[in-house]
Formats: C-alpha cells, structure tokens, sequence
C-alpha cells in the first residue's frame, strides 16, 4: 500500500496507516487509540487534547476514504484488503476470495426415444432439426469471440503508431513521478520517516558491509533512525531508474571516527570519492570536515540521469578509511536546475492551496517548534504560517553549485498589542545571515510587516553554497528569540 503511490501526497495518513499495523502485529490493538496515535503516530506534544483537537478523527476519515479508492482501483485484485470501521481506529485485514466464474456448456443429455424413432419433427418442417440449446450457445460464444478479435486486430492496426506514442509517455510520466530511497542497514521491508517518507531496504549493492551504532545520538537530524548504520568498504550500488533526470541526496554520518568516538581521530581520518557512472562527484570527501562527527550530513547532485544500461552507478571509493554512506535518495529533477525547496516550520509536510508540498521542518538545528493560533493576514494561504521554530536558529540546506533565491516567510503572532505577550516594534529583534554574511541586521517583524498577524516575505538573491555543499543560513537574536514560519529555495538558473 506503501508503495502502491497513493499516499505519496498525505504524508500524515502513511503515518497513521503504518502506526496502526504495527500496532495490529504486535499484538497491541488495545494501544490503538486516539490519544496514542495523535502523540506516537502524528507527533502531536504530550498535553495533546483529542477534545479540542480532531486531527485523529479528520486523518482517519481521509484514511477510510483513501483506502475506498484504492481498492475500486488498482487494489481491486488485492487478496487481503485493509479496513478500518467506522468509529475505531484498530485494521482489520479481510480475506476476499477471488470470485470464479466458469462457463461450461455440457453435451445435453439424449432423451430416450422408443426403438429405431427419432426426435418428432414438426410436420411442416422442411430443413434439419432445430439445434439444441447447447448448440445455440456454442454457436454465439464462437461468434462472440471472433468479433472481439476482430475488433481487437482492428485497433492493434489502426492505431499501431498511438500505442506507441501512449507508450512513450507513460514511461515520461513514469520517470517523473518516480523516486526511490535506499536505507542501508535496513535488512527487509521499509522504513517510513517523520517526515513521510519511504526507505526501502538494502539492495543492488556490491561490496562494503553494514556497521550499525544503536543509541547513538546523530546531530542535525530529527530522524536519528536514518544516520544510525552505514554500509562501509569499497562498494558500489547499481540501480536501475527509468530514463528522465533526477537528483540525487547521499547521506552521511560519521559514528566511528572522531574524538569522542571509540576510534578517535578526527579531520583526515577517513576520506573517500564518490563516482556516478564514472563522473567523480566527491572528491576526498571527509564527513567531519563538513559537519564533525556524530552529526547528519547530506550532499546534493543535480542532473542526474541513469547509464545506457539504464542504470545509476554508483561507486564509493576509499582513501584514507573505508568509505561509507547510510542513506541514497534518488527523486525526480529538472534537467539543468534544482527543483524549488519548500519547508514549513511544522512536524509534518503541508500542502498550500496551489497544490505544492512544503516539506516538514528540516536541515535546522537550535530553537523549537509551535503551532500558533492567531490568525495571519495579507496572504492568499495563511495555514502555510501556521506553524514556527523559534530561538536562535541556523539551517545547513544542501544544494548543487549554483545561484540560488532564497525566501524567508515570517508573521509575528507572539508580540503585539492585544497579543499574549504584548509589546509590538522592538519586542524581538535579530540579524539574518547566510554563509556567515549579514543580510539583515535588527531585522523585526512587527515593525517590517506593520503589525501582529501579518505576513512578510523576505526574498535574498544571488545565493551560492558554501564549500561544504549547503546554504547555510543563521537567524540570531538580539532581543528575545529569533522566528521563521517557512523558507523557499529557488535555482536562479534559466
């Protein structure tokens, strides 16, 4: 069902649907409730109040509703299907027999007749005797049949060149919906992220071995699951993708080097390349140099397109150490730019009334999320600010080489009169940085939007990473914390 696409755009129901029947196998449906999966599933704080709160409800009507849709569908043919009753949360998994049916036409059955008589015949009769019934239907299922294939070799000629162009573009439209995710270490099934998102297990490697560090705490990440095992060595990946243009995240974390690890070093100790079909694309790459040991590291690739075999490979090459790598991800591109980043400072992704998907909150570290109540205004989709990090922030968003635009949405729901808080202009004052570059100094949103409870965008142009593959950009506070609401990266490529 994971797999099947069909809640590739509803991260939150993937959440919910993949809670649930963890729940179910284990043994544990008594734990299948609102409150659990609000908190565990959809991570909802503690205090979480399904009275006031009906996320739980909504996401599991979405999720009856969705499943309804697959099984008319592409499911129909599914042994097992799942349900989920009405006014529960708890699945059931239902055995659906497929139903058979079968045409026989039996030889009818001679009647019996006195000795040397034949069947009565109608005194008026001229021609042979009526055929039997049996007859009749043979008869009409052979002309039935070979009118449909009539008609079939018809069309198979007629619109020999439609098939093909028919053809051509699903394979188009298969390559630009197509992503995959590979999480090594993960031995069988698939992993769903906080963010919604779905690993599939190790394969199409050659080479290298699986070292895991359980319990080790990764920085950077809000998904320590996916930085927790690396496959190490000389190895090298061949993965088969459709044709179409991509791009590609490799994702790092060093766990075994470094000066409170068990093996110590640090900068220099391990150092590797990375090829993609023969093209070096890392070179003398050291994870602790980008971002220090126990920490998520993650470098980005554009115009990424499979090998004439129809293949990506990928080569990890060592130097100093072995090389590694705990997580491939391979998404649809745009030939010759990035595709647009979206985030919104929330724990899950958010769909915008265009139709985009802002992804959950990422690549940050300090400050923390909240959900703000207060209304925005001046902007077609307030929802989109709903949510917002706070603190003394800073992002390390990875990206190819290149320009880039960079928007910072902000709405102050915190100060003003009238507000929790009160006070209003110079109540929270802070200075916007990228790559260590003030881009704003004593930046402050009431005053900059005119108010509480109103938008403003703050667009900064002309962007480019630093040596170490990422925007990095800092918000830090001068007078109480520093917030931002969502962010956009756009390539200013042509």
């Amino acid at each position: 069902m994971l797999a099947s696409g069909i809640l590739d755009r509803a991260p939150n129901l993937a959440l919910v649907l993949t809670y649930i029947c963890e729940k179910y196998f284990e043994g544990a449906t008594e734990q299948i409730k609102e409150y659990n999966v609000a908190v565990e599933a959809l991570g909802r704080p503690a205090e979480f109040d399904q009275k006031r709160n009906s996320i739980v409800r909504v996401e599991a009507h979405r999720l009856r509703k969705r499943l309804r849709e697959y099984y008319e569908s592409e499911g129909a043919n599914h042994d097992v299907w799942i349900d989920i009753p009405s006014g529960q949360y708890a699945p059931q998994f239902v055995r659906r027999r497929p139903v058979e049916l079968s045409l026989s036409v039996q030889s009818p059955v001679a009647p019996a007749y006195p000795d040397n008589a034949g069947p009565p015949r109608s005194r008026t009769s001229i021609g042979p005797a009526e055929p039997r019934s049996g007859y009749r239907l043979w008869v009409a299922m052979l002309c039935l049949a070979m009118a449909v294939c009539g008609l079939l070799a018809w069309k198979a000629v007629s619109a020999g060149t439609a098939k093909v162009a028919a053809s051509r573009a699903a394979g188009i439209a298969a390559a630009s919906s197509y992503e995959i995710r590979i999480l090594t270490g993960l031995k069988d099934g698939t992993y769903t992220d906080r963010f919604g998102r779905t690993w599939q297990s190790d394969g199409y490697f050659e080479g290298g071995a699986v070292f895991e560090a359980a319990g080790q705490r990764i920085a950077g990440t809000r998904d320590q699951h996916l930085y927790r095992s690396r496959r190490e060595g000389a190895f090298s990946y061949d993965i088969p993708l459709p044709p179409g243009v991509y791009e590609l995240r490799l994702h790092f974390a060093e766990t075994l080097f470094g000066e409170n690890n068990i093996a110590g070093g640090g900068e220099g100790t391990r150092t590797f390349n990375v090829f993609a079909n023969g093209v070096r694309i890392l070179r003398a790459f050291d994870v602790i140099n980008d971002v220090g040991a126990d920490a998520a590291d993650t470098r980005a690739f554009k115009d990424i397109s499979p090998a004439a075999d129809g293949k990506l490979h990928l080569k990890f090459e060592p130097e100093s150490s072995p090389a590694i790598v705990s997580g491939i991800e391979i998404t649809r591109g745009i030939p010759g730019k990035m595709a647009p980043i979206r985030m919104v400072s929330r724990e899950h992704p958010y769909t915008d009334k265009q139709g985009r998907t802002w992804e959950a909150d990422e690549y940050s570290q300090g400050g923390q999320l909240a959900v703000r109540t207060e209304p925005v205004l001046n902007i077609d989709d307030p929802e989109l600010l709903r949510g917002e990090r706070y603190g003394n922030l800073t992002y390390a968003i990875p990206v190819p080489p290149g320009r880039y635009t960079v928007k910072l949405y902000f709405a102050e729901t915190w100060f003003g009169p009238g507000s929790f808080a009160g006070g209003g202009a110079g109540s929270r004052i802070f200075d916007i940085l990228c790559n260590g570059v003030a881009e704003r100094r004593g930046f402050d949103i009431f005053k900059e939007a005119r108010g509480s409870g109103r938008a403003i965008i703050v667009p900064l142009h002309g962007l480019e990473p630093d040596p170490y593959g990422k925007i990095a950009l800092s918000l830090r506070p001068s007078r109480n914390y520093a917030s931002l609401n969502a962010l956009e990266v756009t390539d200013e490529s042509k």
